[in-house]
């Protein structure tokens, strides 16, 4: 009995393959939510200079971003609407 506790278990394959999977989605949703913030950055900076047209385009593509995002699991949908409202709000009010 003493011998049976004194081994360690060794580290299960199916937990490598999970921490490998893992490390891999995490550098796909860091790639992913770097796009969207600079997809958001791009909207806020031509959003101040009023060009309108050029705004509601990036503003639907933060759109598509942000919908993308929720539809992989890399944002919760209330912080998708959440995004989304307030740009429309930044949109309007600097129309």
């Amino acid at each position: 009995m003493a011998e049976e506790k004194e081994k360690k278990k060794p580290r299960v394959p199916t937990a490598q393959k999970r921490e490998l999977q893992n490390s891999k989605r995490r550098l796909r949703n860091k790639a992913f939510k770097s796009s969207v913030r600079t997809a958001v950055r791009n909207f806020e900076e031509v959003a101040k200079t009023g060009d309108q047209a050029q705004a509601t385009q990036l503003l639907n593509e933060v759109y598509s971003l942000m919908d993308k995002g929720v539809k992989k699991g890399i944002y919760k949908l209330n912080k998708a609407g959440r995004t989304k409202s307030r740009l429309a709000a930044h949109a309007v009010s600097k129309a």
